[in-house]
């Protein structure tokens, strides 16, 4: 059984900054391919900073990154031993050409997913373009030994239609909960070969992600600063005061190491939160801190409100913003997904899901989501993405 080299609550960020990897590398002993690298998923950007540093397992891994557009001009710059190519993953003829040559791949951590406005619509278009990878791989690199695929809760909540989902006597989900009737990429994995897992609501930063919840968040505190104004708590007297969990990224990418080099994680499903729970008004006056306004909690369902709407048109605050902070030049819907925050904060019940599989496992791996919640805030203050 792999004996995990680290603990998970000090993550890949923490780990970089302290200097503890070692300088010299030898060669690479597995290639991994990231597909929805760093523009889309941001636990693919989490892969991209663990997998080349010298003392992770199997390593130092050689890294392909797959993505849809080429990495914005103001993003960090990639490990050297990350390979970027940007590609449709809808276009088979240019999936294949782009892979043919990557005949080295042992492992395939996909991260990525098209949003699509329903079931049906979401299931075609994203099982082709997972199709379309492993088309291009399976036949082409020998050496090929695992694939990892993330996919959601939608396996236990309906997304579509939440009230509907599974029963509230089954929380928290466990991962032999039977699927709802709404099939996603885990009906396309290679029967043997593949592991998943199901996340929730994620943690973490990434270009242009559509789950820049943190990101998000940030903005609206910096926005609030600047325009003189209270954080206002926007959600649900649910998502205040009830118990909520959520999945670091970096967690994540740590989880989807752990299941490609663990025998046991072959051919399983795994839920893939921090393996702790919080409350929102826990968060919410740190956020306030960090940024220096004050705040409310839960006003009442009266007062309840969307960011999606309240943030609308506030691109000239944010340049001004971003100009009198030296930040660097990023438009607001590039690190924002406000629908994505909505759709986090106004839950109207407690969706809760347990990590037994993987400690029985042997992953023991956790996030303590308050205390690192101010982690990812220092990061992207680091980074320049907000002040």
């Amino acid at each position: 059984m792999l004996k995990w080299w680290w603990v998970g609550a000090f993550g890949a960020f923490m780990k970089r900054r302290s200097g503890r990897a070692r300088a010299a590398a030898p060669p690479p002993e597995n290639v991994a391919l990231v597909v929805g690298s760093t523009l889309l998923d941001i636990v693919g950007a989490a892969l991209l900073d663990i997998l080349p540093l010298p003392d992770t397992p199997g390593g130092p891994w050689k890294v392909y990154a797959l993505s849809r557009r080429p990495l914005p001009p103001w993003s960090a710059a990639l490990p050297p031993a990350v390979f970027h190519h940007h590609l449709d993953l809808a276009d088979p003829a240019a999936v294949a050409d782009a892979l043919a040559p990557l005949t080295d791949i042992s492992h395939v951590f996909y991260v990525t997913w098209d949003p699509r406005p329903t079931h049906g619509e979401g299931r075609e278009a994203n099982g082709a373009m997972l199709r379309n990878v492993l088309s291009a791989i399976v036949p082409n690199c020998p050496g090929l030994l695992h694939v990892c695929l993330q996919t959601s809760r939608k396996h236990y909540v309906d997304l579509f239609e939440p009230l509907s989902g599974a029963p509230l006597a089954l929380r928290p989900y466990s991962e032999d909960l039977p699927r709802l009737d709404c099939p996603d990429l885990e009906d396309v994995l290679l029967d043997g070969l593949a592991s998943s897992r199901r996340v929730t609501s994620i943690f973490g930063f990434s270009p242009r992600s559509a789950r820049n919840a943190i990101a998000s968040l940030c903005v609206y505190a910096a926005i609030c600063r600047k325009e003189g104004l209270v954080l206002r708590w926007p959600g649900s007297r649910v998502a205040w005061e009830g118990f909520s969990d959520a999945s670091d990224a970096e967690l994540v990418a740590e989880h989807a190491l752990w299941a490609a080099m663990e025998s046991n994680g072959k051919n399983e499903p795994f839920n893939c939160s921090n393996g702790d729970i919080f409350k929102w008004q826990q968060l919410w006056p740190i956020l306030a801190n960090q940024f220096g306004v004050e705040w409310t909690g839960y006003p009442g369902e009266d007062q309840r409100f969307m960011l999606e709407e309240a943030m609308a048109g506030k691109e000239g605050v944010w340049s001004e913003i971003v100009n009198e902070n030296g930040l660097v030049e990023t438009e607001l819907n590039e690190i924002t997904n406000w629908g994505c925050i909505d759709g986090m904060i106004n839950m109207e019940r407690e969706n809760l899901d347990t990590m037994n599989k993987s400690m029985e496992y042997g992953f023991f791996g956790f996030w303590n989501k308050v205390r690192f919640f101010n982690t990812w805030i220092d990061k992207v203050k680091v980074d320049k993405i907000v002040p």
